[in-house]
């Protein structure tokens, strides 16, 4: 109760505090409630409803009804749970009628929605697992059915992330921070200040960045920091979808109007697409849409994103770049490093892939590991040595005698051990934290007219790894 009472009092920038008296082992229902500085939601969510009290029904009805006879502001009752007699002693007020699946968005859920508004309670809870964009879309067009009524519709898991973000789009009265109490819950912190919930309206314009898996995006960070410096109505948001089909869907039913994508859809997206920028036409592949009249258009900023780095240092003509790895991002860098005049070699243990990407920028196979002294220019393409196997390297150490320039597009940590390693057999290294911002700033020009700095949206890159707690260190 203690630890309750404290955490209670400490949600600033909270309006309201929700208090899980299932998860309490000394439970005292008056202490829950006094001195409290916000209003709170009482629960006391059983085991058979995904909570933990494990009590009988007939003390956890009385633990609720204390709670409302003692002030609570509301109390949360499951749709399951026989409150009948309770809510009609209350004639539904002060009360959150609650039904959720774990598991996923059911076939009946608009009926579940009717039934449960018939009981006459002041708000109506759903949550309910969200394994597709198009279940997001029952969420959103749900909300938008319920007129007046107040309601809170929660679609768990990564997928249902905008029904958290986007409380007004779905009809929410009110919208769910936490520590990962819930499946996909954000930080209070992150909710108020990255995303800045407060100030999302109806009338806000959506942006975001889609690929499968997409909660480690630092794109969010630096995107919602531009729109906040220059005053932009605008919020940007991560999109997790079933498949391509799905994923658009989900975008246009929301009416989002820019969209970063990576992998895996930044190729199958093309069809969906009207105009394509020379760079992803060559590329065969586009990481930045936006909304032009009734259709998408899309450009590639990877590849004067990775070339921006390197740009600063003298360019890319004459060198000798050897990349490792042959998936769409190797196909970024060697187009950008083709065009720019290197001689391109393809470094990967499938061979094949390599062969495809080799003929794609007139370049050739090469050996992995690469020999020593036989590159200028390093680029590792894959993602070894992301966190958490930060002692992995794509390279052994002596393969990197004798070079000049190790670039990683490994961006967490910002020094991996190959780069450390570079560093040690005195090459020059550039971070893939350089290329994340470059390009992150070309998709918001070309969205807004505008150019942020390098420096805003890299303190915002910087501060997003700091606060997951990755131990990733300053590149």
């Amino acid at each position: 109760m203690s630890e309750l009472r404290t955490n209670r009092d400490s949600n600033h920038g909270a309006d309201l505090v929700e208090l899980r008296l299932d998860t309490v082992r000394d439970l005292d229902v008056d202490g829950a409630l006094s001195d409290r500085k916000y209003p709170v939601i009482v629960t006391c969510r059983p085991t058979w409803e995904g909570g933990k009290f494990e009590g009988s029904e007939e003390e956890r009805h009385a633990i609720l009804r204390k709670a409302l006879q003692l002030g609570a502001e509301w109390v949360d009752l499951e749709w399951k749970g026989e409150f009948n007699q309770l809510i009609t002693e209350r004639q539904g007020r002060n009360i959150v009628l609650s039904m959720h699946d774990f598991k996923e968005t059911p076939v009946d859920l608009e009926e579940r929605y009717s039934a449960m508004r018939h009981c006459g309670t002041q708000v109506v809870k759903v949550a309910v697992a969200c394994n597709s964009g198009s279940d997001v879309v029952r969420l959103l067009r749900l909300g938008r059915a319920t007129g007046p009524d107040q309601v809170v519709l929660v679609g768990m898991g990564q997928i249902g992330s905008p029904t958290r973000l986007l409380p007004l789009h779905f009809g929410s009265c009110w919208t769910y921070a936490g520590e990962g109490v819930a499946p996909g819950q954000l930080p209070l912190k992150a909710m108020v200040e990255e995303f800045r919930c407060r100030e999302v309206t109806n009338s806000t314009k959506v942006y975001g960045v889609a690929g499968a898996p997409i909660a480690h995006s630092l794109s969010p960070a630096m995107h919602n920091r531009g729109f906040e410096f220059f005053g932009r109505d605008a919020v940007y948001l991560p999109f997790e979808a079933a498949g391509v089909a799905d994923l658009m869907e989900l975008v246009q039913e929301l009416g989002v109007v820019g969209l970063s994508v990576t992998a895996p859809f930044k190729q199958a997206i093309l069809p969906y697409l009207g105009d394509i920028d020379v760079v992803g036409e060559g590329v065969g592949a586009v990481n930045t849409l936006k909304v032009v009249g009734d259709r998408w258009n899309g450009i590639n900023t990877d590849v004067p994103g990775f070339l921006a780095p390197l740009e600063v240092r003298g360019g890319v003509r004459g060198l000798r770049a050897s990349v490792l790895g042959a998936g769409g991002s190797a196909r970024a860098v060697a187009f950008g490093l083709a065009r720019g005049g290197a001689e391109v070699t393809i470094c990967s243990r499938q061979e094949s892939r390599a062969k495809t990407v080799a003929e794609l920028v007139g370049g050739r196979i090469g050996r992995l590991p690469p020999e020593p002294a036989s590159w200028d220019l390093l680029v590792n393409t894959t993602p070894v040595g992301t966190y958490p196997n930060v002692e992995e390297s794509p390279v052994d150490a002596g393969s990197l005698v004798g070079g000049k320039t190790v670039y990683d597009l490994v961006y967490n940590p910002g020094r991996t051990r190959f780069i450390r390693e570079a560093v040690d057999a005195g090459c020059e290294v550039i971070s893939g934290l350089e290329m994340l911002v470059a390009q992150a700033l070309r998709q918001f020009e070309w969205w807004c007219g505008v150019s942020p700095t390098v420096d805003l949206f890299r303190k915002a890159a910087l501060e997003a790894l700091a606060s997951r707690s990755t131990g990733s260190q300053e590149p």
